[in-house]
């Protein structure tokens, strides 16, 4: 089950690239979800030297999106970042490029007008990705974050705009953080066979932090029940990677080592018991 387990770089944040890689290595971690500002920061062909040379493979890229808005300049600045991420995603070899879609643009209250753009930047984006070999990841965001990050916020969103590209081109991200609340969950889960092109895991702490945005937390330390929605993902044939994915500023502050080292163990603990049963690679 640890050949499913992978690091999203955001969860040792302090880390620089070259340090999340060594790190992975170091835990016996196989993967690891890259994030494009530190990817930047060290270049692309360093980072994909030093992923080689470590023996990673690359579960993610993060992010494309924040394409919602009504400005026309804008939303070609937008669209042309969101091709250069495709392309970074294929050099990387990363099966899928995350898209957090945007919030409404300042000023706006025009929920429905916001998410009809999202329909139109990927109409425009698909066939840049179907060239790529890339897949766009829909990532619903938890309701809170409606307003300035994802107007996407259930999976049933996410599926039904999905359902509109090929399969390849255009899937959906479940993350528990985001998606533990729903009560058409499940259901949506099952509907999502073979577009899922990410499980991203994390646990949903309360108290919720004042900082909205770092209420994530390791696996038990919140009230998430992993295993039906483990159990649930396998049962749709998904077989990806596992990523763990934690933005917590207590977290951060800790030594990166031991991030990975609480990361694995939680990761053991509970995620590998909920889908064992399930899954043939365990």
């Amino acid at each position: 089950m640890r050949a499913r387990l992978s690091l999203n770089q955001w969860t040792t944040r302090h880390w620089t690239m070259p340090e999340a890689i060594d790190g992975c290595a170091r835990a016996g971690i196989p993967a690891i979800g890259i994030w494009r500002e530190p990817l930047q920061a060290f270049g692309l062909s360093a980072t994909l030297r030093r992923v080689r040379d470590a023996g990673l493979r690359v579960s993610s890229l993060c992010r494309g999106g924040f394409f919602t808005t009504s400005d026309p300049l804008a939303r070609r600045e937008a669209l042309a970042d969101n091709r250069r991420a495709i392309d970074e995603a294929a050099q990387l070899g990363a099966p899928c490029l995350a898209l957090v879609v945007g919030g409404l643009p300042a000023g706006d209250r025009d929920l429905p007008g916001a998410r009809r753009r999202v329909v139109d930047a990927l109409a425009e984006l698909e066939p840049h990705a179907a060239a790529a070999g890339i897949c766009l990841a829909l990532e619903p965001l938890h309701p809170m974050y409606c307003a300035d990050r994802a107007v996407i916020s259930t999976l049933a969103q996410a599926l039904d705009i999905a359902e509109s590209f090929p399969v390849e081109q255009v899937g959906v991200i479940v993350d528990t953080f985001h998606v533990w609340w729903d009560p058409d969950v499940f259901h949506q889960i099952a509907r999502a066979a073979g577009r899922i092109a990410s499980f991203q895991v994390s646990d949903w702490l309360v108290p919720v932090p004042s900082d909205l945005l770092l209420a994530r937390g390791l696996m038990g330390d919140g009230i998430i029940d992993f295993p039906p929605l483990c159990r649930a993902v396998s049962a749709t044939g998904y077989r990806g990677d596992i990523e763990i994915e934690i933005f917590n500023a207590a977290l951060w502050s800790r030594p990166g080592d031991e991030i990975v080292a609480s990361v694995v163990n939680r990761f053991e603990q509970h995620i590998v018991k909920a889908t064992e049963d399930e899954d043939p690679r365990s």
